[in-house]
């Protein structure tokens, strides 16, 4: 299992669990960054700490914030404002280059659904 995998699984667990995505924001908003092929993801967390972790990390998000999002807001009004706008989701991403898994947001949220009602 990749490294991504494994954090994709994580997070779906964690936010089953807790009922709560995080995004990180600054002045600007929420960030979507341009992906090495092209696209553009706008990341997710499955924790406060694990979203700070990568603020405090990765110099181009130090003045960003952790925002909590609802996991009923996230899926009634961020999965498709999402995919409206194409935009992928991204999962847990972490390291220096702030890298991970990305999903189309439905998937993100058929994912999670599919943890929570196996519980």
């Amino acid at each position: 299992m990749s490294t991504y995998s494994v954090q994709a699984s994580q997070f779906y667990k964690e936010v089953a669990e807790s009922g709560i995505v995080w995004g990180i924001k600054d002045s600007g908003g929420f960030p979507a960054p341009r992906g090495s092929e092209g696209t553009r993801a706008m990341p997710f967390w499955s924790s406060q700490s694990r979203a700070q972790l990568l603020i405090d990390n990765v110099s181009a998000y130090k003045d960003f914030e952790p925002v909590a999002i609802s996991w009923a807001d996230f899926c009634e009004r961020w999965v498709p404002g999402l995919s409206r706008d194409g935009l992928l989701a991204g999962i847990n991403w972490s390291g220096e280059l702030a890298t991970g898994f990305d999903i189309q947001p439905f998937e993100l949220r058929e994912n999670v659904e599919a943890v929570r009602n196996n519980t």
